[in-house]
């Protein structure tokens, strides 16, 4: 700048550019126009996150939601519209319906479908809403009340099966009792009951129950599959083997029971066979969960294709992002555990179970995303906790609680001995879910007994014995005393305390 410009002596003015709502909308839309719905996906989010009363940016954030197969989300979006920003945008009636149908939940597409022809008699999507509501009745027969029967089943098993990843074993056995009550032949509910039998530690009714579905359903590939899954966590090589067998000569037709096949084939070590199936699911398009692309990326990187393995973790981490760090080419990973599985003890925490809420209390004492539990909007309103369950938190906080509260000393025992559970059976999977569910059962029995659980390895030695017994796993009461340092006579002592307390 020349000397003496008047540029010098005034305050240079620098113009901000702020982008709005408008602005990450109308990229989104050519993002979407070129077909890059990632992208799309992206600036949509930010407009709406911009403009969230605008029921235009919703709109079409739902149909990038739909077109990538998350439904649900879609779905969330086009209600919220139709609830609280726009009542009159009846095209969301039709969006909602094709989301639901690609859902499986006829029901709710027969009716958002019938809103949309009700509101909208030359409507843009009007010739394919009629071609949706033919097709729906012709699936049906006619008959709407077998469409609210089918919903209710799918609802049932999305909820029991929800339960079951979240580890609510016993929830998840009530509500799949009822399915069966009510629906007798749907297999499906019989294979996660035994799953939710065998992580319970009730491995003699798991295996009653899928006898029950072979008997009378024979061949039944997910009763198989699961039989496989218990014979391997069993370590009952010999028959597991004699099942894999018999397990790659099938050649299912339908999707799921390729995924499942695949699956399970990941889960008990046989990679190539898993990685067959699972990638020429893939490579017919098939748009699987979470589960599906976190056995595909195992299973590709142990049979060497690293890029296919790479690609579907990335997919496993925009499902779930909880999983980062747990890939299969990380030498340092942890073996994941529930112990620092958030949603899990989230879920935990909300429990109607007072040793479900229990032991959500000790896996967020030992977790590493403690900090993250605690502040999380849906960690449990401590208004509504029991007092066992309030001192509890008070001890995992390392608090000194409440000095009146006689219980205190009881409940630091009781988490003493699941920490010497912890010692000998960590990470806490599926399967060593059932230990500690046994142990906070019998504590939450004990405590109210005002039981000390004083000699904390004793109990743990008990518990151990008993949880073991019950699975039919062999562990003789040497293996423990010399584990635990207690004599034969005070494990004896202990095992008849402990039964004591079981339900």
């Amino acid at each position: 700048m020349r000397k003496g410009s008047k540029l010098g002596s005034e305050q240079a003015k620098v113009l901000s550019f702020v982008p709005t709502g408008e602005y990450y909308y109308n990229k989104g839309m050519k993002a979407y126009q070129r077909r890059e719905l990632k992208k799309s996906l992206k600036y949509l989010n930010r407009a709406f996150q911009l403009e969230p009363v605008e029921p235009m940016i919703a709109c079409q954030l739902s149909i990038v939601y739909t077109e990538l197969g998350e439904y649900k989300r879609s779905n969330d979006l086009l209600h919220q519209i139709l609830d609280d920003l726009d009542p009159r945008m009846a095209e969301c009636h039709y969006f909602l319906a094709n989301n639901y149908a690609h859902l499986g939940l006829f029901k709710e597409a027969y009716e958002q479908v019938s809103a949309y022809l009700d509101k909208e008699e030359y409507g843009e999507f009007v010739e394919d809403a009629e071609d949706l509501l033919e097709l729906l009745e012709l699936d049906s027969d006619l008959i709407v009340e077998d469409l609210y029967e089918h919903d209710e089943l799918i609802v049932q098993q999305e909820k029991a099966r929800d339960l079951l990843e979240s580890g609510h074993f016993q929830k998840a056995v009530e509500t799949l009792q009822k399915v069966i009550h009510d629906y007798p032949e749907f297999w499906s509910a019989y294979n996660n009951l035994a799953l939710a039998y065998f992580y319970l530690g009730e491995v003699d009714q798991a295996a009653a129950t899928l006898e029950e579905v072979l008997e009378k359903n024979p061949g039944n590939l997910h009763a198989l599959c699961n039989t496989a899954v218990f014979y391997f966590y069993q370590k009952r090589h010999a028959e597991l083997d004699e099942l894999i067998q018999g397990l790659e000569k099938v050649r299912p037709l339908l999707h799921e029971h390729r995924y499942k096949l695949g699956a399970t084939f990941a889960l008990v070590g046989h990679s190539k066979r898993a990685y067959d199936w699972l990638k020429s699911l893939q490579k017919i398009g098939f748009e699987g969960d979470a589960s599906f692309y976190y056995w595909l990326s195992y299973s590709a990187y142990e049979t060497g294709h690293e890029d296919t393995a790479r690609n579907a973790w990335k997919r496993v981490l925009e499902i779930n992002p909880e999983k980062e760090g747990l890939e299969p080419w990380n030498d340092k990973k942890q073996e994941e555990g529930f112990e620092n599985h958030v949603t899990s003890i989230l879920k935990k925490l909300q429990s109607e179970y007072t040793e479900e809420k229990l032991f959500g209390l000790f896996l967020t004492s030992i977790s590493d995303n403690q900090r993250a539990i605690l502040t999380h909007a849906d960690f449990c309103d401590v208004e509504d906790l029991s007092i066992v369950e309030k001192v509890y938190l008070a001890q995992v906080l390392n608090s000194n609680g409440n000095s009146s509260i006689k219980v205190n000393q009881e409940i630091q025992n009781m988490h003493q001995v699941a920490l010497h559970l912890y010692g000998g059976h960590r990470p806490i999977t599926s399967v060593e879910s059932g230990l500690f569910l046994t142990w906070f059962t019998i504590a939450y029995r004990g405590i109210k007994e005002r039981e000390t659980f004083k000699n904390a390895k004793a109990f743990a030695a008990a518990t151990e014995f008993v949880w073991n017994r019950l699975r039919n796993e062999k562990v003789t009461k040497k293996q423990l005393c010399d584990r635990f340092n207690l004599s034969a006579s005070t494990l004896t002592k202990y095992i008849s305390v402990v039964e004591s307390y079981l339900p």
